[in-house]
């Protein structure tokens, strides 16, 4: 495993390389909040998979220089990333708030995406039927400053995130998936989180995602909360939605809506599951994102 600065104009991208150096590269997004090192549990699955796994912080997070993103400027990151790997064409992998820049890359990069994976991913919440339910006052005041001052949109769906800063900080992090997460959890997702390998190595993840702040989440909402910018009808790659359908964070509606607006994704249904399903299907997911 490697990790490296990639400069891009006045800010740098922290990268991290794993998995199989010779291997089918996936490119893995994060959820929101979230870090490049989210996926850092499955290295040794990435090793069996014969899959080079490549993760990035967005701008804002991690060991990324905090500026203003959106779907395309990601996906426009995600060549220059493959550029400085060497990279020709990738697969790619988003978890939660990541699957929407998975899908934006594919649109935005047909000649380089060959596939798409989306785990428990929202869509545009203003455009899903039962979407704005799931946001409180304080995002529906961020929302409504949308499209004409994201700034300040930014700004307002950050202080959503402020209280993960500071408990971030300071808290074991193994103890801190439950404390924030654990009333919106399935039984299912307790299940796994009660693993402590992987509640611990998802709490380093989000210390690490939250240590300059929250403008990350702040961004990350105003990419995909509203309309997204990219047309997911011009996408022509093969995409993979997977879903658990107790999921209490990213409701089984965002899965059926992708599928009906994503034109030939195949759509898979977990019984009993929720947000989590990466961590005990990341071997799965690997293999269907790199059949030749």
């Amino acid at each position: 495993m490697t990790e490296t600065d990639l400069a891009r104009g006045d800010r740098v991208l922290r990268v991290r390389d794993a998995g199989d150096p010779q291997g089918h590269p996936i490119v893995y997004f994060h959820g929101t909040p979230g870090s490049r090192l989210d996926i850092a549990f499955a290295d040794g699955l990435a090793v069996e998979a014969g899959v080079r796994l490549v993760s990035f912080d967005r701008p804002g997070y991690g060991g990324s220089t905090p500026a203003r993103f959106g779907l395309v400027s990601v996906a426009d990151d995600v060549a220059a990333i493959a550029d400085a790997l060497g990279i020709d064409r990738v697969a790619t992998l988003g978890l939660s708030g990541g699957g929407p820049f998975a899908l934006a890359a594919a649109a935005v990069l047909p000649d380089r995406v060959t596939r798409v994976g989306v785990a428990s991913g929202p869509g545009p919440f203003a455009l899903v039927p039962g979407g704005l339910d799931m946001l409180d006052d304080d995002d529906i005041a961020a929302l409504a400053l949308l499209p004409g001052d994201p700034v300040g949109a930014a700004r307002r769906f950050a202080a959503g995130f402020e209280p993960y800063v500071a408990s971030f900080r300071a808290t074991p992090a193994g103890e801190l998936i439950m404390e924030h997460f654990g009333d919106r959890m399935s039984p299912r997702d307790r299940e796994l989180v009660a693993d402590e390998r992987l509640a611990t190595a998802y709490g380093l993840s989000m210390k690490e995602a939250m240590r300059q702040g929250a403008t990350g989440g702040g961004w990350d909402n105003v990419a995909w909360v509203p309309a997204w910018e990219v047309d997911l009808a011009t996408i022509s790659r093969p995409v993979l939605l997977w879903y658990g359908d107790d999921d209490r964070l990213a409701p089984p509606f965002f899965g059926e809506w992708l599928h009906e607006n994503v034109p030939g994704s195949q759509l898979v249904w977990r019984a009993g599951e929720g947000h989590f399903g990466l961590m005990e299907h990341a071997a799965e997911m690997f293999s269907a994102l790199t059949v030749p």
